[in-house]
């Protein structure tokens, strides 16, 4: 573990390397993929969902992908976007991300599928991101800020690294901007943070950098379908993982899984896309 890291950081990276947390994602949560997906209905395979959110993303890209476009994923886990990515567009993607166990699986299943070339898997945290600066013509980010206790030094690594013009597409399991206090702790609790970032807060940040909005797009109920169909898929699964996960830490997922459903349909939090660009003009800043 690096001692460098921020505090929620290093707990994000303990939690994502133990191999309860490994195996549940990998077996339940889509195999390649590791984030929220957009279900045309609400029993679909979680892992199509999970590649349609990478299809929605990058459709949003105001230039051709392709293979000069130089693609910086940050909080990557298994690499499933990278690899998405690489196949359809040929556009080389480096893979930022914190947990040793996610990268692994990430440079095999790469190489097994003959991507490594076009792939390159970093060790690091996206809060001191380790990359020139203004290489990268798009970052992408998906449902990993979250677990950052510095969201503006992240958005600042962003900028950092971001070409003049460069644009950055993400998504995040966010608060809603008229959530009351207090009512996310068991939310919070379960993934030992302290808050949530927003769509307002995001704007704002966006504004203090300089960013053009280009998009931002409100699909909170795919949230509440998402964690659903995880219960779901973890209810279903749960003989079959005994033995690669354990019964506290399934307990725990379902309880966990509860407290996002209910809040997503109390209405305190929100998901969706955003998509914002660097100016040109930013060159000499």
């Amino acid at each position: 573990m690096n001692e460098d890291y921020s505090d929620v950081v290093r707990t994000a990276q303990e939690y994502y390397d133990s191999d309860d947390a490994d195996n549940f994602y990998y077996h339940v949560w889509g195999g390649e993929d590791i984030h929220i997906g957009i279900y045309d209905k609400p029993d679909e395979d979680i892992a199509r969902a999970s590649q349609r959110t990478v299809d929605a993303m990058a459709s949003q890209y105001q230039t051709s992908l392709d293979e000069n476009t130089h693609i910086i994923d940050i909080g990557a886990g298994y690499g499933g976007s990278a690899r998405w990515l690489v196949k359809k567009y040929r556009s080389p993607v480096t893979c930022v991300n914190l947990s040793e166990a996610q990268n692994a699986r990430n440079r095999a299943m790469s190489a097994e599928q003959n991507l490594d070339d076009r792939i390159v898997v970093v060790d690091g945290s996206f809060e001191d991101i380790p990359a020139t600066r203004e290489f990268f013509d798009l970052a992408w980010s998906q449902d990993a800020i979250l677990h950052s206790g510095q969201r503006e030094r992240v958005l600042e690594e962003v900028d950092r690294v971001l070409k003049p013009g460069g644009e950055f597409i993400f998504t995040d399991p966010m608060q809603a901007d008229d959530c009351p206090e207090d009512v996310l702790q068991p939310v919070l609790d379960r993934i030992h943070l302290e808050s949530l970032g927003s769509f307002a807060f995001y704007r704002e940040e966006a504004q203090r950098l300089g960013w053009e909005e280009i998009g931002i797009y409100d699909l909170t109920p795919q949230l509440i379908t998402h964690y659903t169909r995880v219960r779901e898929e973890l209810t279903r699964q749960r003989d079959r993982l005994a033995g690669k996960v354990s019964d506290k830490y399934m307990f725990n997922m379902l309880q966990g899984l509860e407290h996002w459903i209910d809040a997503g349909e109390k209405g305190y939090l929100s998901w969706g896309i955003l998509h914002f660009r660097k100016p040109a003009l930013n060159a000499a800043a």
